[in-house]
């Protein structure tokens, strides 16, 4: 039997994974199977071994991948070095579900609601996966430590309230941030434009930074 070659391999491995999310954002983590797993691939359960050792492999796989796309553009905004103001920093929140599709190893666009729902999902199995919580914790204050970083030169551009501690208040955008993505997904959060325009309006009304004109 000829070799299958590692493109072939890595494409094989991204349908199984996409077929996995696909199953987790419907049925959840601990309701799916590696044989539905193997079926929604249209694989055999034997085949999907194969590419990975069980079925805590791939949620740590997915999960990691959700973390990324909420965080990205918040990690990517705060990268920058323009003064940004809170409210800048809160709707990058937004960027996950209003910018275009994420990509997975494969090149195949990944649905945003398919990951937004996992990664609800996987805040719960931080209480019982040390590994995953361990990885989420490093991710988490990776972004957090930048966005203080971030708070910081609004401070001094006057953009951000002297009286804030920035580390503190970054906890609080990384709590929006988390609030934001559970009602998206949970609660019907569907008109993101005027959430971001009632958040701005909230900041501005605590006096966290001018009002707009």
């Amino acid at each position: 039997m000829p070799r299958i070659s590692e493109a072939r391999r890595e494409a094989k491995r991204a349908e199984i994974v996409a077929a996995a999310r696909r199953c987790f954002s419907r049925d959840g983590f601990h309701q799916t199977s590696m044989p539905d797993i193997a079926a929604e691939a249209g694989v055999s359960t034997g085949a999907s071994y194969r590419y990975f050792p069980g079925k805590e492999e791939i949620i740590l796989e997915i999960a990691g991948d959700a973390f990324r796309l909420v965080l990205g553009p918040l990690g990517a905004l705060v990268d920058d070095d323009r003064s940004l103001s809170v409210a800048d920093l809160v709707v990058a929140s937004l960027g996950p579900t209003s910018a275009g599709a994420p990509l997975d190893a494969a090149g195949h666009e990944v649905p945003v609601e398919e990951l937004l729902r996992c990664a609800v999902q996987a805040w719960g199995e931080l209480l019982r996966h040390d590994d995953l919580r361990r990885r989420a914790v490093e991710g988490f204050d990776a972004v957090r430590a930048r966005v203080a970083d971030a708070l910081r030169r609004g401070q001094q551009a006057g953009t951000v309230s002297a009286g804030l501690d920035p580390d503190r208040a970054a906890r609080v955008v990384m709590a929006l941030l988390h609030g934001f993505i559970l009602q998206r997904v949970a609660f019907g959060l569907e008109d993101l434009d005027a959430f971001a325009r009632d958040l701005r309006t909230l900041v501005a009304d605590a006096g966290v930074l001018p009002a707009p004109g």
